[in-house]
């Protein structure tokens, strides 16, 4: 797999909308960008009682729906598995992988804050942030990132990874 770029921040700060942007930019440049959406709560990804529903609590696993424009694989989660491992044949093609969230999943942490939003940033808190996106003024000692700038977001993103793909790591900038 691809290095997994983590776009982390607190409740409100704009990590789906950044995600968002930089796959439009990344894609629009002719970059294949895989994406995962981490959550902490627990959701029922399909519709109890459909089909799909059904073969999988029969005990399929994998369990897969297909549709005219799309497919979906459902896998059952075992403890202590490595979810981005298991789903890295999927995402070989990529150049790179954009994660939502999962701050402690292993990968490199970008954090997007605004000052507005009244808490306070995890760079101010923790070591493993590579780089914070904002167009605030905290006062961390973590380069920051301008939010306003989609574009030089994109190379900067692009740049982490392929310096964190060499290291297998977060860097110190």
């Amino acid at each position: 797999m691809p290095h997994r770029i983590h776009i982390v921040g607190r409740k409100n700060h704009g990590k789906t909308t950044l995600v968002v942007e930089l796959v439009r930019e990344l894609c629009s440049r002719g970059i294949r960008v895989g994406t995962f959406k981490h959550s902490r709560h627990i959701h029922e990804l399909d519709t109890p009682g459909k089909d799909s529903h059904r073969h999988r609590q029969a005990g399929g696993n994998p369990a897969a729906i297909l549709t005219h424009d799309s497919l979906g694989v459902f896998l059952r989660r075992e403890p202590g598995m490595d979810c981005y491992q298991r789903l890295a044949p999927l995402f070989a093609d990529c150049e790179l992988v954009l994660v939502e969230g999962d701050l402690d999943g292993g990968g490199t942490n970008v954090e997007v804050w605004r000052a507005s939003v009244g808490t306070p940033c995890l760079a101010a808190e923790r070591n493993d942030i590579a780089a914070l996106v904002t167009d605030d003024r905290p006062d961390v000692a973590t380069p920051l990132w301008p939010r306003h700038d989609v574009a030089r977001l994109a190379d900067l993103v692009l740049g982490l990874a392929a310096r964190c793909g060499e290291t297998g790591g977060v860097t110190e900038s």
